[in-house]
């Protein structure tokens, strides 16, 4: 039986946009496997660069797309990628462009395998940051590139995974542009011919940098056998000696706890059953319980209402008193007020008063220089019969509401006795229905308690053995990710000894790279059907050339070819030796200058047909290609590859998906 060896680099399985309630993914799968060749289909503006920009970013670019719709409604990008043929999953949130990276082993659909782990985009170089672990799959973790290639002594420069993309991701404005290698850009040249030397190993520097990447990957190694056996060291104080194959998992547990659960219900389901003939018996029970609730509560009434009578008759009681005084009050002092004629006793016009020096009443002469004194005095304003007070009427209404009060007070306290055993009654009835109750179902329930208080004690110990098990994972996952390390840098340190065992001349290797890549890149333009093809080379400068001519003099239509050509002969050359190439290529708008968009070229549009590119794109990754990986996006591609369409955006709202975000449409957008 001959097994599958996994894929060394990167390829994309699937990218998905996560917003706040829908995901929107695009899947570049074929019955669970990556496909070959991916095309990405559609209308301008419908986001099919927003796809390849979007895995960009998932593999540490610095940004993001940030069309207005993706702002709205995008929270964070996962991309699902096999790294050496393992599933994992990155994420980085979106709205401003995330500094960390989140990795874990699995699936978007499956639990993960493992805890997610940050990994930080910067530095590049950290040992623990995403680059490092992209580029470990790709044979690179640890390359320095030098600043200033002819000195020996120049200061050097980690090399990061977004340098690498420059040879994995040919975007929209490097296809047909007359800087294609960044001629405008003198560091980013110098370093795109670094990365190609370091990806085809032909570098002159070969053995010092192996060299340099030995002694710093044997450091990295030296720290992680340290962290691994300082991680043993602990998990053995906590449990003692670790086995990582026979330690049971969480869900073990768990499942028992499911089981146990269901034999808790069945039983109550049988005690149940075992008890139906009582239930006469706890239908008097629950009469006898309400009854005694009952006349309880109207003890509790009556109570409280003589709690809060007896204060109100206190209350008319020392009204009655007050009014009995005020009576006296009055026999005591109105005859001091003379409002009546003492002779005929006919009622006073007004009160008597001093009138010329004598008295209104008497006439008696009043000496002089006395204050003039008013016999009614001290009833200044005389009481009428409109505002005196009737005492009495009063009084006799007092008593009134005061003996009414008493006799309701008396009936309350005469039934107070009463109730208080009623209650009792009540409550010795209860207990007597609950003591036959238990003497009825008691023996036939006394089982069931007994095998459920077994159950519980068992469920307790499982709970506590399950979060034991939660933990020895955990420790386990620690162990078994830093031995995968140690494993991981003795692998690349053995590998690259090697290498530098077999290390031969580096300007002979450079060479015969650099022929094999130039004889493929004529090989495609003639495949292409250029027109009036003549002296296709690349120089040693990786400069592509035509007709004795750098490519910069070309017409837009033919750049397109020539930068095509040059992007897939690295790809295609690395792919085929095996070098340390990530494995996947995208290429956004192949037919730009070609009859779509841009520039039309007419002399190239007449001249070739796309349909070359893709049958020989389709050719290639099923024979000489095979398991490399191409995603392309195109506006119109031919119909050969049909079977080969992810996904078609039409930018309409009568045939979806209208876009990369569906349901973002034109009009919504207006409005």
């Amino acid at each position: 039986m001959i097994t599958m060896q996994p894929l060394p680099g990167i390829r994309i399985r699937r990218l998905r946009l996560a917003g706040i309630d829908r995901t929107y993914d695009v899947d570049f799968r074929d019955a669970q496997r990556v496909r070959p060749l991916s095309v990405v289909a559609g209308a301008f503006s419908s986001g099919k660069t927003a796809v390849l920009e979007f895995i960009a970013y998932g593999l540490g670019a610095k940004r993001h797309p940030r069309h207005p719709e993706v702002l709205r409604k995008v929270r964070s990008c996962l991309l699902e990628v096999e790294l050496s043929g393992e599933p994992h999953v990155i994420e980085r949130s979106v709205g401003e462009p995330s500094k960390v990276a989140y990795v874990r082993r699995g699936t978007l659909d499956n639990p993960a395998l493992s805890s997610a782990e940050s990994r930080p985009i910067e530095p590049a170089g950290a040992p623990d940051s995403l680059s490092s672990l992209l580029l470990g799959h790709c044979k690179l973790e640890g390359v320095q590139l030098r600043e200033a290639p002819t000195s020996r002594e120049s200061r050097t420069d980690p090399l990061s995974f977004r340098d690498l993309m420059a040879l994995a991701f040919l975007p929209n404005e490097r296809v047909a542009d007359k800087h294609f290698l960044f001629e405008n850009q003198f560091m980013k040249r110098h370093k795109l011919k670094q990365v190609v030397d370091v990806v085809f190993g032909v570098h002159d520097d070969r053995a010092v940098e192996l060299g340099q990447r030995i002694r710093e990957l044997g450091t990295r190694l030296s720290n992680a056998k340290a962290e691994l056996a300082g991680a043993r060291a602990f998990v053995q104080e906590q449990r003692g000696p670790i086995d990582l194959r026979d330690t049971l998992t969480p869900q073990t547990f768990y499942d028992e706890l499911a089981e146990i659960a269901e034999q808790i219900q069945a039983l109550d389901h049988q005690a149940q059953a075992g008890t139906a003939f009582a239930a006469q018996l706890r239908r008097e029970h629950q009469q006898a319980a309400q009854t005694s609730r009952r006349a309880a509560a109207v003890l509790r009434d009556c109570e409280t209402q003589l709690a809060r009578m007896l204060p109100l008759r206190a209350q008319y009681a020392d009204d009655l008193l007050k009014l009995g005084m005020l009576a006296e009050a009055r026999q005591l002092f109105d005859p001091l007020s003379v409002t009546t004629c003492p002779a005929c006793l006919h009622r006073l016009a007004g009160p008597p008063s001093r009138t010329d020096g004598q008295c209104s009443l008497c006439h008696h002469t009043l000496p002089e220089g006395e204050e003039t004194l008013t016999l009614g005095a001290a009833d200044p304003e005389p009481c009428t019969d409109e505002n005196r007070l009737d005492v009495a009427a009063e009084i006799r209404s007092t008593k009134a509401r005061l003996k009414e009060i008493t006799t309701y007070i008396d009936g309350l306290d005469a039934s107070l006795a009463q109730l208080k055993l009623q209650v009792e009654d009540a409550a010795l009835a209860e207990q007597q229905a609950a003591a036959a109750l238990d003497e009825a179902t008691s023996p036939a329930v006394s089982p069931y308690l007994a095998a459920r208080d077994n159950l519980q004690r068992r469920r307790e110990e499982v709970l506590r053995q399950a979060q034991h098990a939660e933990n020895v994972t955990k420790l386990n996952e620690g162990i078994a990710k830093r031995v995968a390390n140690v494993e991981r840098h003795e692998a690349q340190i053995a590998r690259l000894r090697e290498e530098l065992d077999q290390l031969g001349d580096a300007t002979r290797d450079r060479d015969r790279v650099l022929a094999r890549i130039s004889g493929r890149y004529g090989e495609l333009l003639r495949q292409w059907r250029y027109p009036k093809l003549s002296q296709p080379f690349i120089d040693s400068n990786l400069t592509p050339h035509v007709r004795g001519d750098s490519y910069q003099e070309a017409s837009s239509g033919a750049r397109t070819l020539l930068t095509l050509a040059w992007q897939l002969a690295v790809f295609e050359v690395a792919s085929e030796t095996s070098a340390a190439h990530p494995g996947f290529l995208m290429i956004d708008s192949p037919q730009k200058n070609l009859g779509h968009g841009g520039t039309l070229d007419s002399t190239i549009a007449d001249a070739v047909a796309i349909d070359d590119f893709y049958r020989h794109l389709t050719a290639w990754l099923a024979e000489l290609g095979a398991g490399a990986q191409v995603i392309v996006v195109d506006n119109s591609p031919p119909d050969l590859v049909e079977d080969s369409v992810v996904v078609r955006y039409s930018r309409s709202e009568d045939r979806p998906p209208y876009g990369l975000i569906e349901d973002e449409t034109g009009t919504e957008e207006s409005s």
